[in-house]
This record gives C-alpha cells, structure tokens and sequence, in this order.
C-alpha cells in the first residue's frame, strides 16, 4: 500500500472516532495493521476479553515472528491459564493447556512441563515462582507493565503505537478544500454554492436553481467553523506561492525577524512554502522557483520524542480510542488523577556508581536500564531492577592521534575528566556521553552489556556541555554544544560535521532539539542566560532573548511537545522554573518553592504531561505544571546532596537520584514498583535479560528532545552542590562508622541465647555435616550444601508474625521440598564424597543452582529440584564456582589441579584456561565494576584476571605470621566489598582487606597462633561488617572499616549444654542476609544451621572501637580464644 493510502487510512481511523463508530475503528486498526491501540489493548487485557487481545494481536503479528511475539502471546496464554486454575476451573485450563499453551512446548519443553505440573497442585501459588501471583486484576496489571515492554521493543511494531500528528477533523478540511476548489473551478459561480452530493464534482448553475446548504453548514462537514460560508479563495490555492513567513512557533520570540527568502508551500498550516523541510535542508541555499504540492510519508510526518501517552492538545489530533476533547494549554490528563499515588517516592533501590554521578538517563524502551555519567568520566549502565552493574567503563580516548594537538596537550598536563551530559538516542540503540574536554563519544548498544564503539568526535575546543539527538531531514544527528560558544550537528552514522550555528557570546550551556508543526528548530542556552533559536539553515539565530537567572538554564518540553519550560540558577544561587508562551516569547508562569539560595546548579525533568520535578535544598520537588505552588517535596530517606540530579524513566514511574557518598536512589511509584517487582518473579527464559532493544537503525529514528542540561556550571562554581570532594581525588573509601555510644568502649561479649535472637532451622538426619551455606537473593530462604552431596532447602513463608516472608530469627521456616519428594544431590567421586571439597553458585534469580561434591558439576531446577544437567566429568574435580556478574551462562570454575575454566555452558564450551596458581582453588569473586576475576587458592595466592581477555593482570602472596607456611588444607576465601573496589581475603590465620588495582593490603587482623583457627568470613550485605567463625565455636564481628574487633558470640550462645564441647561441632561456614545487614547464617560440623539477629531493642552487633588517636592504621583488636589478650593488628 503507497504512503498516501497508508495515510489515508489515519485518516479514516480519526473520522471514525470522531463519529463515535469505535468498533468500527478498532476492526480498521487491526485489519489494516497501520495503529496499534495500546488504551484500546489496555483495556481489553484488564477486562480479560482474551479472545478480542489475541484477535486484536494477529492483526500485528503471529506466534512464531520473533521471540517478542513468542513472549506476548505466551504470557496473554499463560495468565488466562492461571485465572482458570485460580477459579477451580481444570476442564478449561486443560483446554487451554492444550489448545494454546502446547504450541510453546517445542521451544521450551521443560517449561511446559512445569506448566502442565500445575495442575496438580491444589493452589499454583504452592508453586515457588507464582508464590506472589496475587489476585486477577492485580495479576492482569503486573503482566500488562511486562506486555507493553515487550511491545514497544518487537520491531513488529515500530511506528505503529502512535498516531500521526494532525489537526481535528483533517479528512472535512480537505473535503472542503476540494468543494473551495471545485467552486473556483466553477463558470459561473454563485455566492451561495448548491452543493447536494460529495459522489460528483460540484459545479454551479443547475437548471432547476436549486440551493444546498453550504459547506460550512452542511451535516458532514459542520463540525468546522467557519465564517461566512467558504475560507477565503485562494487559502489552499496549490498553484500560487505565498510569501515565506517566520515559523509560527518561533515568530513570537523575534525581535527581529530576519528577511530571508524561504521556499513556500501551499496548503500548509505555517505558511513556510516549498517542499517539507527535511528536503529543504538539502539545499538550504537553492529554494526551487516552481513548488508543487509534497504530500510528506506518515514516517516524515511522525517524528518521535519520548514515547508518550497519545493524548495531545488541541493542534494535535488525539488518538482514536479518546475522545477529541481538550483545552489550549492543558495536556488533556484526567482530572481524577491522584498526584500522592502517581509521584515515584518509595525509595526501591540505593545503588553504588563508585564516583559522583553527574548525569543520567534511562533507556527510552528497558526502563530500568540507567545510564550514568560520573566526575572523573567514567560511565556506568545498571539494571536497576535486579541491582545488576551491566557495563563499568573509565574514560579513555580511543584514537589519540586523531584528536586536536590542543587536547592532547590538555590532557598530558591534567588527565581528568569529569562526564558533562549521558543520553540515549531515541530508540536505545545508541548513547552519547559528552566530556569535560573536546571529546564526544558515541556507543551503540546491544542488549544486555553488550557496548560497542560507534564514534569518536573532538568536537569543541574545551568542555562540551551538553548533546541530544534529532533527526532534522530523516537522518539521526548529534546537536553538541561547548565551552567554544557554538552548537554543532553532526551525523550520526558518520560523524561528520553538517552545521556550525555561531552566535553565542558566552560557553552554550545547554540545547534542546524540538519540532512544532514540521518545523524543526533547536533551542540553545549560554552562561550569559541568552536564549537563542536555531533552524538547520545555518542562516543565524531566529531568537534573542533573556533566560530568568541569566545563567545556568536547561529548556525541556512536556513529553506530547506541546509546553516548554526551563530551569535555571543565577549566580547568587537563585532557581527559576517557568513555563514559556512559545508564540510570544514570554514567559507564561513562574514556580514557587525553591530555596532562596541554591547550593548549586538546579536540575530539572518533566513526566507525563503533568508534573515537573527539580533537585533542590536536599530533595526532590514536585510541581504540577498548571499550578505555580510546590505540590510535595520528597527527601528520599535522607542522604541527598544539596542539589541531587534527577532523571525520570520515560513512563514517569521511576525516578533516578544521585546521592552523596557516589549514591544513585531509585524511587518508585506504584507502577514502578509493579515493574521492578517484574525482576523478582521472571517466569519464562529465565537465563536472558531484559529484551534487547533493536539494532541501530541510523536512517529511521528521529527527534529526541534534550531534557536536563549538562554539569558545567559544577567547574564554574566549585563545590556549590555541596559536594567539596575534588573531581579528581574521589578514591572510593569504606565507610567508617562514629562511635556515639560512649568514650569508654567495651567489647560486646554475647554468652547467653537471651542476649541475642537466635534459630536452629529443622533438621535433617541425613546430613552430618554443612559444607557450603548461602542466602537465596531475595531473602527468604537458605540453601545448604552437605558433605555428603545432599542440598538443604529452608524456606520462610509470610504470616502474621513474619508479614515480609524474608528469612528471620524470630520465625521458623519449612525444610522445603517438591510435592515430588526428589532431592537435590550432586554427582559424586569413587571416593568417600565426605573428603570431597563441595562448592555451588546460585544464579542472580534464584532459579537455578550450579553444585558439585568431587563428581560432575550438576545444574539444578530450584522449583522442581530437578537435575537440568552435568557437565565436567573429575579430573579434574571442581572446587569452587562463581557466576559471571553479567551473564548467567558464563562460569567460572576452580579446578583441583589449580586451574581456572571460563565455562559456556550454553554452548558447553570452555572459553579460557587461567592458570597462576600452584594449588587447588578456593576462591573466585567478579567485580562488575573493574572487569575482573579475583581468585584465591590453597597455595595462599591471590590473582587478578581481566575479564575482558581473561589475561592475568596481579598476583600476590597472602602476609602470612612469621612461621606460619600454607597447608593443603587451608582455605584462602575471597568476596568483593559492595564498592565492588575492596575485596575481603578470608585464611585460617587472618582476615585482610585489599584494594584490587594496585592488589595492595589496607587491613589486616591476625589471629594469635594460640587461638582458633578462622573457619569462614564474609561481609554484611552494607560491607559495614565482617562476620566471622572460627573452629572452637566463637563467632566474632568487625567492623567492616578497620577490622576492629566489636561484638563476641560464644559458643554457650548457641550450642546446647548436652553437646559436647569438642572440636567435632564448630561453624564450618557462615553467610550473612542478602537485605538484613545484622543477619547471618552458620553451617556447623554436625549438620545443623542457626541464624542470628541481634535483640530489637539492641538493633545492631555491639559499638565500634574508638579510633587510637584518630588512627586506625595501628590499631588493636581482641584475640579469640583469650579474652582480655592483644593482638596487633596492621
């Protein structure tokens, strides 16, 4: 079908809805495939009119299209299968079982298994993955935030989840046109048209003299006003060229409008003439001397911003599920919308960049992808919904050879870097990060961590302060600007250079891309508060004006395009947000509620057509945009900087904000929540992320509006944010708690069960011995390994006295197993299993557990305990195993032989061989943030591999006490401190904590050679504290910071008087609470497992030690084992 049919089309949908035929619109958007209705799907999914959906959906796409379609048709199918079990329905889930979920079962069998399974059970909920499915409509709500996820990232759907931007009653106006047309035609044309039909061409002067009503009157056409009968003769007259006129949406900002000859065209709404403009822009200079009529393609017409909710103003036609009714000004949102339910401000995720975020943003289609921008350059891209740190990068100039011999001097003089500006194109498949100095560098993204160079430009002579993408003449293009004062575009494919605007006296501070009436300008900001407007001409700047503040100003416009607004801070510290009047060029109103001296540069964002959210006096702001007084202000559990960066997600649901000590929160409203929930409760193809956005198409993607400005205005006035910490100097530090309790410190000795809350989880007589013991990541189990292959499964169930469901002291779980009654029991060797080194790594969700006992490394099924696979049949025996952070099908597996294997096993593949070691491993840790692999062997050597090519970058031999030589059995034991920097070496002699770069020891804590031996150790999920056992029974806790000693827990705590205090019965193994900093699991040697919490009352474990002269560098700790003795620490 030809474009103009394809439009044509739109503009029957939009006559239809005017006419109220609604299921009449909806059968057109489904048979024509061109409008895919998201309200109009919303609704028919919340019904439950499942029929309608799936009918609705193959007018879009099949099953089996692409894994997208495969995903939506299935989780529709699944949900519908769910509510008819939940109603006791079996005959109708078998039907469907059958019918509709069986086609599902040749791509992933197991899975359909598990499925048909459900039936069995009297509640599916009894079912680990559906143990939060709550009621239907709540359920329907859940899979609807997962459906339109899926929909907007299907490339099935691309451009058609919105419809085109046209003005009310399109399809009469250019009925009319043609009747104005035809009458001028006409020979003899009467004042008063008769026009009886549309069927043939009118003309005037028939026989009878009969009269028609006219146009303006008639029934079809009366919905247009029109004064006095016809519009005048000649307004839609297609052969006579008009005078070029200034583009309305700029005429009111100039002062001056410059006499420049434009191409015209006739019939448009501006009154700009000549073909559109992207092809004007070809030729900017050469307007042709005979127009014609260019009817531009729906895909011209249609350029994108944010992907908004369809319902425009009155200049843009509202989509054909709402009805067209608005007021000039207002963005049509419901009046019934609750502003406290609405605003993201639940605190749902605190995260750790490492350094101070300055700018961030969230992927346009995976909205809980985040982009972050630091102070000293580097970036960082976080999955916020399961806390995953994807991609950690450091600033590095790709091709120094290629950059300006000015840069280059820069940087060997002052090598830092500070991130001014990160932004997602428009469809996610790219990302810009602007820099401090000249550079801009553009990455292409491929789902997951998958980044990729795309191109490096020098493109201003300083710092480069802000950039955006747009898509002027159908091509994506780069807008920058700089300390150099000039905004440049640049292809987006190519990097090349297309416009220069210069004008600006004073560093551009910031742009903002738009188009209003297929007119496309750019709006630019400078430290001297001008304001100027750009079209891509490069025939000089269209506006003139002064920004309130006269500084540090960033525009942005609501998410339809329809309001602007900007956001300012004066030197003196005072903050402006307004709302302009784009057709004067004034400003129309003026927020209240800033501090009235800003510590720094104010930054803003806007959501959902409604609300308008800036950093400021330590909290977030809210406004209403048709109201000048704050609506709320959130502090977010305190912690924020002065004036926190702020960025919402495209839907307005989540809400990222930097925090001091290199902080990122997320704040989440209701929806948001729902989303992020998502993560916890994945149910199908559970080993892959989030979808991956589409691939980079360069030539399709259009504007995207620059929202919150770059963070130059940081340099000019140091320290304003009050943030005094240099850009450059921000060594990341582990936090050292103040102790307020009292000057005279005293060790916390715990002796007695009444002084702490303690619980010995249900046995099981099979077990003698706890060889590996860890928290599941959500919280509400515990998994443990025996000595004699067996895997322990405890799980807390939510009840009145446990209304969280997580993993408590105060509340007994259930030894849980599958209604099946199998167990979880790993491969193992010809010899005794007990003399086996056991190990296992559970992935990111819970779902699958990765074990072996000296055998075959075996996968199991969480839910069913089933036995997915075995691979690496001994020897050599695998003694340790870590998940890759960012790829749940990458291994890597400590041998015996002291050998490291980076596993596939996807495609059953070792990658890489890492060999360092002299002995067997023990330990493996990945940093997300570094790129590296830690490891730790038997022989006392730790090493660092870069997980990039998997080549060795350190090696170190721990500092063992003078006459102390490794054993075969000692364990050196490595975990990477929640800084992802610091990482905690765990050996029977001591504890110590490295930085990883330089491979340096920065605390270390000896036990004395008369003590007990250190059996495990591991950090608090805050990296506050270190929890430790040791072989006589004794657990003590440090504080994280400087290995101080704090609180001692005896084995009378714990360990009954009837069992005998030999070494037979010792902690083996401790693991501490995913969520709870001050909870902490022990495995001990006669197969039992307690969990620990400090009393309520008491809150946390004991007081730190005071600081000797406010050193901790030569501190002293107590020894275990004899109270009251010293031990040196270093």
């Amino acid at each position: 079908m030809s474009s103009l049919s394809r439009e044509l089309v739109f503009l029957i949908l939009q006559f239809l809805d005017e006419e109220k035929f609604k299921e009449t619109v909806h059968k057109l958007e489904q048979e024509s495939g061109f409008l895919f209705n998201m309200k109009y799907f919303e609704d028919e999914v919340h019904n439950g009119n499942w029929d309608e959906v799936e009918k609705y959906l193959s007018g879009f796409t099949k099953v089996d299209d692409n894994r997208y379609s495969m995903k939506i048709f299935f989780e529709i199918r699944k949900q519908k299968y769910l509510e008819a079990l939940d109603k006791h329905d079996r005959s109708k889930a078998v039907e469907i079982l059958v019918k509709d979920l069986k086609v599902f079962a040749s791509f992933n069998e197991e899975l359909f298994k598990e499925i048909t399974q459900l039936l069995t059970l009297e509640n599916f909920r009894e079912n680990e993955q559906l143990s939060k499915y709550g009621d239907t409509k709540s359920a329907r709500a859940i899979m609807l935030v997962e459906l339109k996820k899926l929909i907007e990232a299907n490339p099935l759907f691309r451009d058609k989840l919105q419809f085109p931007n046209l003005k009310n009653s399109r399809l009469r106006t250019l009925i009319n046109q043609s009747l104005n047309w035809q009458h001028q035609l006409c020979k003899t044309p009467r004042p008063n048209p008769d026009i009886k039909t549309l069927f043939v061409d009118h003309s005037c002067g028939q026989p009878n003299g009969a009269r028609a009503p006219s146009p303006a009157n008639n029934p079809l056409l009366g919905s247009l006003p029109k004064a006095g009968g016809f519009p005048p003769l000649g307004a839609h007259g297609p052969f006579q060229p008009t005078q070029a006129q200034v583009p309305t949406p700029l005429a009111g900002w100039m002062s001056n409008p410059p006499a420049v000859s434009h191409p015209a065209v006739s019939g448009s709404a501006i009154g700009l003439g000549g073909p559109s403009i992207p092809a004007a822009l070809k030729h900017p200079r050469t307007p042709p001397t005979n127009p014609s009529l260019d009817f531009p393609s729906a895909e011209s017409d249609h350029v994108s911003k944010r992907t908004r909710p369809m319902g425009l103003t009155d200049e843009v036609n509202l989509p054909v599920n709402v009805l067209p009714v608005s007021f000039p000004g207002h963005s049509g949102h419901s009046q019934a919308f609750n502003p406290s339910d609405d605003l993201p401000k639940t605190v749902a995720r605190t995260l750790n960049q490492g350094s101070s975020p300055m700018s961030m943003d969230f992927h346009p289609i995976q909205q809980t992808l985040l982009l972050v921008g630091t102070n000293v350059g580097d970036i960082g891209l976080w999955e916020v919904g399961s806390r995953d740190k994807l991609l950690s990068k450091n600033f590095k100039v790709w091709d120094l050879s290629a950059c300006s011999m000015s840069l280059q001097a820069a940087l060997v003089k002052d090598p830092g870097v500070s991130v001014n500006r990160v932004i997602w194109s428009p469809d996610g498949s790219l990302f810009g990060v602007v820099y401090s100095r000249h550079i801009v560098q553009i990455y292409s993204y491929h789902g997951s961590d998958d980044v990729r160079q795309h191109l490096e430009i020098d493109a201003h002579v300083g710092g480069v302060n802000d950039l955006a993408f747009s898509s002027p003449n159908k091509q994506l293009c780069v807008i920058t600007c700089g300390d150099d004062k000039t905004i440049k575009v640049w292809d987006a494919a190519t990097g090349a250079k297309q416009y220069t605007f210069e004008g600006h006296d004073a560093p551009v501070y910031s742009v903002c891309p738009h188009y209003k009436e297929n007119i496309q300008f750019i709006f630019s900001t400078a430290l001297d508060g001008k304001i100027k407007a750009w079209l891509y001409d490069n025939m000089g700047s269209r506006v003139d004006y002064e920004a309130p503040g006269r500084w540090c100003t960033t525009m942005a416009y609501s998410a339809d395009g329809t309001r602007l607004f900007s956001c300012g801070t004066s030197k003196e510290g005072e903050s402006h947000i307004v709302e302009w009047n784009e057709s004067e060029g004034a400003v129309k109103r003026t927020y209240l509620g800033f501090r009235k001296r800003s510590l720094g540069v104010v930054q803003f964002d806007t959501t959902k057509n409604r609300f308008l959210a800036a950093g400021d006096d330590f909290s977030i702001k809210y406004w209403d945009m048709d109201n000048v007084q704050l609506l709320t202000s959130v502090e977010a559990d305190g912690g924020l900087p002065a004036s926190p960066r702020i960025r919402f997600n495209k839907d307005g649901t989540l809400l990222a904000v930097s925090a001091n000590e290199n902080g990122i929160k997320i704040l989440a409203n209701t929806d948001g929540l729902r989303l992020l929930r998502t993560f916890e409760n994945l149910s199908y193809d559970t080993a892959s992320r989030a979808s991956e956005p589409p691939k980079p198409a360069l030539n399709t993607i259009t504007a995207a509006v620059a929202v919150s400005g770059a963070a130059m205005a940081e340099r000019v006035v140091s320290g304003m944010n009050g943030d005094n910490r240099s850009m450059v100097d921000v060594k990341p530090r582990i936090t050292e708690e103040t102790n307020d309790k009292s000057k005279i410190w005293k060790l916390t000795e715990i002796s007695e069960a009444s002084q702490c809350r303690s619980l010995k989880l249900p046995e099981n007589m099979r077990v003698t011995k706890i060889s590996r013991l860890i928290y599941t990541n959500s919280g509400n189990a515990i998994l443990a390994l025996a000595s004699n292959a067996i895997h322990l499964l405890w799980k807390w169930q939510r009840s009145e006295r446990n209304s969280s469901g997580k993993a408590t002291a105060s509340v007994s779980p259930q030894l849980w197993q599958p209604s099946s009654g199998i167990l979880m029991t790993n491969d193992v060797a010809e010899t005794n299993p007990e003399e086996s080194v056991s190990c296992f790594a559970l992935s990111k969700n819970d779902s699958y557990v990765m074990s072996a006992s000296g055998g075959k490394i075996s996968l199991f099924n969480m839910m069913t305990f089933k036995t997915m696979t075995t691979f690496m049949p001994p020897p050599p025996a695998a003694t340790f195993l870590a998940f890759h952070p960012q790829d749940n099908n990458i291994i890597a597996i400590g041998m015996d032989d002291s050998t490291i294997q980076i596993y596939n096993v996807r495609v059953d593949e070792v990658k890489s061989k890492l060999k360092g070691h002299s002995k067997r491993i023990t330990g493996l840790a990945f940093s997300h943030v570094l790129n590296v692999l830690v490891s730790s062997g038997a022989d006392a050597q730790i090493c660092v591999w870069s997980s990039d090519g998997w080549e060795k970058q350190k090696a170190r031999y721990l500092q063992l006490p003078p006459g102390r030589s490794p054993t075969a059995q000692s364990d050196t034991r490595v975990q990477f401190h929640h800084d992802q920097i610091h990482f905690l070496v765990v050996h029977d002699t001591q504890l110590a904590i490295y930085e990883t770069t330089k491979l340096e020891c920065v605390k270390q804590w000896l036990a004395r050679e008369s003590s007990a031996p250190i059996s495990h150790a591991v950090f608090s999920c805050d990296s506050q504290l270190v929890y430790a056992s040791f072989l006589d029974a004794t657990v003590c806790v440090f504080t994280a910071s400087n290995l101080r000693l704090r609180c001692r827990i005896n084995p009378s705590t714990y360990l009954s008087p009837s069992v005998p205090s030999s070494p037979s019965v010792h902690p083996l193994v401790i693991a501490a609470h995913p969520q709870e900093p001050n909870q902490f699991a022990l495995g001990l040697s006669d197969g039992m497992v307690h969990v620990f919490e400090p009393l309520e009352s008491e809150g946390k474990w004991g007081v730190p030690q005071p600081a000797d002269n406010g050193s901790t560098s030569n501190a002293t700790a107590a020894s275990v084992g004899v109270p009251g003795a010293e031990q040196a620490q270093r």
